[in-house]
């Protein structure tokens, strides 16, 4: 009989301390996702034509976020799948959008003579600190965000993305209802 008791109390004891826990952890992982998805809705950048943009514009759509650069290979790798996946998924409200972090006139070139149809904005030092805020420490290139319909960063890469592996994160978002 005590050898029951000693189990029901250890077992109450792990139990409060998986609450307690859940209590104490719990919002500052919400708070940190909160803050992920304001720094996402504040992000403002300038796109080839001088016109500054801001992340917001996009709200409602599945929003692919890719950080990359003209100089970085596993970057210029990704674009024409990035374009493909884009013209097949346009239609199920997702968009990719390139955020390079680079100077203006090698991106217009680069956008030029590679045709990227999808948005590219321009990042300076904000680019950076948007990544870093998203998880990216290091500061690597390529590195995606997914972001869902609420704005709310759902899945993150660093490196280079494979077609399936890209496919798998968005499929799960793009067979969810919109609300």
């Amino acid at each position: 009989m005590a050898l029951l008791r000693r189990e029901a109390l250890a077992l109450a004891g792990v139990a409060l301390a998986a609450a307690a826990a859940g209590f104490v952890i719990g919002p500052r992982v919400l708070q940190r996702e909160s803050g992920e998805a304001a720094a996402i809705a504040a992000a403002r950048f300038q796109d080839l034509a001088g016109a500054t943009r801001g992340l917001a514009q996009w709200n409602g759509r599945i929003l692919l976020l890719n950080f990359w650069a003209t100089w970085c290979a596993p970057c210029r790798e990704e674009i024409p799948m990035l374009m493909e996946l884009r013209s097949e998924y346009l239609q199920f409200g997702v968009e990719v959008v390139g955020i390079a972090i680079d100077m203006a006139p090698k991106v217009s070139d680069y956008v030029k003579q590679m045709q990227i149809d999808y948005p590219i904005l321009v990042a300076d030092a904000g680019g950076l600190d948007l990544m870093r805020k998203l998880g990216n420490t290091a500061g690597g290139l390529p590195y995606t965000v997914l972001v869902d319909r609420q704005g709310n960063p759902v899945r993150r890469k660093l490196g280079a993305l494979r077609r399936d592996e890209l496919l798998a994160m968005l499929k799960p978002l793009v067979a969810r209802p919109s609300t």
